[in-house]
C-alpha cells in the first residue's frame, strides 16, 4: 500500500498525558485516512495530521447514517514493543459491517498495514501505565453530497487513536447492569450484527434510562418475545453456572459477534472450563441467580475486556450477583487474557500481532 506521509507542521505536535487518561479524550497526532469513488476505487492513502474533516451539510453520512466504525486496542509489553490482539478479525468485521451497510469493503491486509504504520509514527502515545492501552478506531463514512435514500457512491475511510484507561470507572468492580423489556437494540433481519452509528444512537435512550435508576449499563432482551438475553449495551454477556460452565446467547443476526466474546469461548475451553453458545431466557436466568445456580455473571468486550456484573436490576427488583464481588473465573479468565494481549504470558493461540518499536 503506497500511503503519502504528510509532516506535521509546527504546533501539530503534542505531547501524551502522562496519567488521567479517561476513555478516548485524547487523539495522537496523525490519523489515516483514503478516499473511495466509484470507477476508481480506494485511492489517496495518507498519513496526515489529526485534525477536523471539512463536509457539507448535504453530506450522506449526516442524514442517513450510512457509517461503520472498529473498535482494538494496541498494548505497550513489557520488552517496549507494542502487540495488537487479533486484528484481523477487527479487519474481517469492518468488511461484514460494509457489506451489510452498502458500503465499499477494504483490503483486509493493507487495512492493517495502515494502523501498524500509524502506531509506528506514534508509538509514543501506547500508554506504560497499567492496564493503559491504545484505542484505535477505524470509520468509514458516506461521502456523497447530494441528498437521495441510496447507498453513496463516494466514501471516507479514518483511522484515529487514543490513549485510554477502564472503560468503566468502576474498573475491575462489578458493574450493575439493568434489563429492559421495554426498549429493544435490534431485531433478527437488521444490523444488529453489524458495527453502525444507528445502533448505538438506538441504545441512547434506554441507557438514560438505566443511568437514571443508578445502573451502568442496559442488558438487551430480543425485540419479538422481549425473552432472550441477546447483549450489554458495551459488550457481550456470559453466565456462570456452578462455577465451570460459562454459557453465552449464540449469535443469532441481532448479536454483534464480538472479537473478545470468541476469545473468551476458546480461551475459557483451553483453560478447562466447559463452554456453550445457547438460548439464555430472561426469566430462568434471573430464577437461577436467585438460587445460585448462576454463581457468576461478566461482559466480555474490546474496550472493557472483562467486567464482573454485580447487581440486576430489572422492573423495580434489585437482584445481587456473587455479592456485588467479582467472581473466580471472571478473574481467572481477566488475568489470562490481559496476560496474553501485553505480552506477559506466552501466546499459545497465535492471537497477536507485534509491532516492533526503535530503540526497544
Amino acid at each position: 500500500m503506497d500511503i503519502q506521509l504528510i509532516p506535521l507542521e509546527s504546533g501539530q505536535t503534542r505531547q501524551p498525558p502522562a496519567q488521567d487518561l479517561g476513555f478516548c479524550l485524547h487523539f495522537a497526532n496523525r490519523m489515516f485516512t483514503q478516499r473511495y469513488s466509484k470507477g476508481r476505487g480506494w485511492h489517496d492513502a495518507r498519513i496526515e495530521p489529526y485534525g477536523p474533516l471539512q463536509l457539507a451539510p448535504s453530506t450522506a453520512v449526516f442524514h442517513y447514517a450510512q457509517l461503520i466504525f472498529e473498535g482494538l486496542k494496541a498494548y505497550r509489553r513489557p520488552d517496549g514493543h507494542i502487540n495488537l490482539f487479533r486484528p484481523m478479525e477487527n479487519m474481517r468485521r469492518f468488511n461484514n459491517s460494509a457489506r451489510r451497510m452498502a458500503m465499499a469493503t477494504v483490503d483486509e491486509e493493507e487495512h492493517l498495514e495502515a494502523i501498524c504504520r500509524l502506531i509506528e509514527l506514534e508509538h509514543n502515545w501506547v500508554p506504560s501505565l497499567p492496564d493503559a492501552t491504545l484505542y484505535i478506531r477505524p470509520t468509514m463514512i458516506a461521502l456523497d453530497d447530494a441528498l437521495g435514500v441510496h447507498a453513496s457512491a463516494t466514501y471516507l475511510h479514518f483511522v484515529i487513536v487514543s490513549p485510554v484507561g477502564p472503560y468503566f470507572k468502576e474498573g475491575f468492580s462489578p458493574v450493575p447492569v439493568y434489563i429492559t423489556d421495554q426498549y429493544v437494540r435490534a431485531v433478527r433481519g437488521g444490523v444488529g450484527e453489524a458495527k453502525t452509528g444507528g445502533n448505538y444512537a438506538a441504545s441512547l435512550y434506554a441507557g438514560e434510562d438505566a443511568r437514571r435508576r443508578g445502573y451502568s449499563q442496559v442488558l438487551w432482551l430480543d425485540a419479538l418475545e422481549h425473552r432472550w438475553v441477546e447483549e450489554v449495551g458495551a459488550m457481550n454477556i456470559c453466565f456462570v453456572y456452578d462455577n465451570r460452565r460459562i454459557v453465552t446467547p449464540p449469535l443469532d443476526g441481532s448479536v454483534l459477534p464480538g472479537v473478545t466474546r470468541k476469545s473468551v469461548i476458546e480461551l475459557g475451553r483451553h483453560l478447562g472450563y466447559e463452554v456453550a453458545e445457547e438460548p439464555v431466557d430472561v426469566h430462568q436466568m434471573l430464577t437461577d441467580v436467585k438460587s445460585g445456580r448462576i454463581t457468576e455473571v461478566f461482559g466480555c468486550g474490546t474496550a472493557a475486556v472483562i467486567a464482573p456484573v454485580g447487581k440486576f436490576g430489572f422492573h423495580d427488583e434489585a437482584i445481587i450477583i456473587n455479592g456485588n464481588e467479582p467472581g473466580p473465573v471472571a478473574h481467572h479468565l481477566y488475568q489470562q487474557l490481559t496476560d496474553i494481549q501485553f505480552g506477559r504470558a506466552p501466546d499459545p493461540f497465535g492471537w497477536t500481532h507485534t509491532i516492533r518499536v526503535n530503540g526497544q
